[in-house]
């Protein structure tokens, strides 16, 4: 912003400078309109030629402005994504609010209210100074009435705030509802609660549109305060400059010189006020934005950078000894109980740990904390007898196949989201993938093969087809020298012969790698080396 900042000053100076003498050349001209228009020839294209540069100047500072205020709402887009992306954001609908419509609204505050605020110091101070050279008695009435703008600013501004801050609460508890309902579609239509979910929105829709409508009214009113105090100082100005006008205490020149001037002492500061109301949302949603920025991540909590180069891993031949877990304990900022408590572990290559218990013991965390999701609150993992939390996680995740329970599939090509897995395969690596996955005949099947679009979230495939799918993007970061498996769910929510599918594909990706499998389903028995069972009580270890 500071480049920004000294451009609007220097814009504002040469604005300022030009109008000053655009002013003193028309009240010349004009008071010289008796001498005839060959006297009046050379004022009249002196006029114009200013006129004409302080268009372009603030053509040349509008553009200026507005390029600096998309730099700004993409820097802070591009930050707001990596913190959601690194679970700084648990609310997904807030999060899309404030990115879209929030920093959209910043940009009235960093192209025309900064600029503005600028010209609202700078116009009236030079103002003052030029009229009180030429009459100070109008000098001393403008400067006596200047003052009560920004004191009803000041007081309408405050009460302006309140009210925006509130309707951008809600509308970020309005958005972060829509996207929960919407996800939920599914499941609130199953049980027959999609009447109250319309009702719940239309509730926090009309508090929304209640507190908008109350904060355009307050608007609205002080744009009218202020347009009436500038009116009546400029008439006050008017009233005494024409009364010595016409008792002769003042020359005509003069007298239009302070004429033109006088508004344009008040104009600055009523454009300001009419600029805070439109900028006011932006500031509101760049203050959460902010705020949400200097919240630690609530998964991870902390990453460190490595001290590793990230090739150093793979390299080294990772892994020679594997993975431990030393007495690890979890718990979620905002959390008052522990989700994992004294997990010790011992995670050997060519072995595969599966991971059993009823919802909510923590069988997710603990994947969380493999994949350097989280990092642990007790205790420590280790890495070949290195501290996790010291590897840098983008190079751990790279020697890890992830299937999530839920897969997340692109509206791409089958062969682009497969590619996911090792974005430098090739259409071969890709098809030994698929084969290896189980779901070469069924992409074989779709109308245009591998390069078939899939729409946003795979919606063309079953449940057990993205499964696979997600299956060969595991194969293909296998092939790439990932040594680590991990899944979690694999089978869930399918019918039998898919699953037992599904387990024959993920018997092959677990051949030799260092494995964990979170599962409820009993199939996995028969694929695990040991098995551990998680309780509510949070303390176990492996069979």
């Amino acid at each position: 912003m500071r480049w920004h900042l000294a451009g609007s000053v220097a814009a504002g100076v040469l604005s300022t400078g030009l109008l000053l003498l655009q002013a003193a050349l028309l009240a010349h001209t004009v008071a010289r309109v008796g001498d005839g228009l060959d006297a009046l020839a050379g004022g009249i294209a002196a006029v114009a030629v200013v006129a004409l540069a302080r268009a372009a100047l603030s053509s040349a500072a509008e553009t200026a402005a507005l390029r600096s205020a998309a730099a700004v709402q993409s820097d802070l887009r591009r930050r707001l994504v990596a913190h959601a992306a690194r679970g700084g954001s648990a609310d997904a609908g807030a999060t899309v609010t404030l990115a879209l419509r929030g920093l959209d609204a910043l940009e009235d505050y960093v192209a025309r209210f900064l600029p503005q605020l600028v010209l609202a110091v700078l116009v009236p101070a030079a103002v003052l100074v030029v009229v009180a050279g030429a009459d100070w008695v109008s000098a001393l009435v403008i400067g006596l009435t200047l003052p009560l703008i920004p004191v009803f600013m000041a007081l309408v501004g405050r009460h302006t705030q309140e009210r925006t801050d509130r309707q951008w609460a809600l509308l970020e508890r309005l958005g972060g509802h829509f996207l929960d309902v919407v996800q939920g579609l599914p499941t609130l239509a199953l049980f027959r609660r999609t009447r109250a979910a319309a009702g719940q929105i239309r509730r926090v829709t009309g508090e929304h549109r209640t507190a908008t409508m109350g904060t355009l009214r307050v608007a609205f009113l002080s744009a009218f305060v202020l347009e009436l105090l500038a009116t009546l100082a400029v008439a006050l100005v008017a009233v005494e400059v024409g009364l010595r006008l016409l008792y002769g205490r003042l020359d005509l020149e003069t007298a239009l010189l302070v004429l033109i001037l006088a508004p344009e002492a008040y104009l600055p500061l009523r454009e300001v006020g009419a600029r805070f109301h439109a900028s006011t949302e932006g500031v509101a949603a760049a203050a959460r934005v902010f705020e949400v920025l200097d919240t630690p991540p609530v998964v991870p909590a902390g990453l460190q950078q490595s001290h590793l180069p990230a090739t150093s891993l793979r390299e080294s031949g990772f892994p020679a000894t594997g993975v431990a877990l030393h007495r690890v304990g979890l718990r979620y900022p905002g959390r008052e109980e522990d989700v994992l408590r004294e997990i010790t572990l011992d995670l050997r290559p060519g072995r595969t740990l599966l991971v059993t218990g009823p919802s909510g013991a923590g069988k997710s965390s603990l994947l969380a904390l493999l994949l350097r999701l989280a990092d642990p609150t007790s205790g420590r993992i280790t890495v070949d007898g290195r501290d996790l939390c010291e590897l840098d996680p983008d190079a751990w995740r790279r020697l890890v196949a992830w299937v999530p329970q839920h897969p997340h599939l692109l509206d791409a090509t089958v062969a682009d989201n497969i590619r996911l897995g090792d974005p430098d395969a090739d259409d071969a690596a890709v098809r030994r993938a698929a084969e290896l996955a189980g779901v070469h005949d069924v992409i074989a099947a779709l109308p245009a093969g591998y390069a078939t679009r899939l729409g946003e979230r795979g919606t063309s495939l079953s449940a057990g087809e993205r499964r696979r799918v997600a299956l060969a993007r595991a194969f293909l970061r296998r092939a790439a020298g990932a040594p680590v498996v991990l899944l979690d769910e694999p089978t869930a929510h399918l019918d039998a012969d898919t699953a037992g599918t599904v387990r024959a594909a993920a018997a092959r990706l677990l051949d030799g790698a260092l494995g964990v499998v979170v599962a409820h389903d009993d199939g996995w028995a028969a694929l695990a080396d040991d098995v551990l069972d998680l309780r509510p009580v949070r303390t176990a270890v492996p069979a």
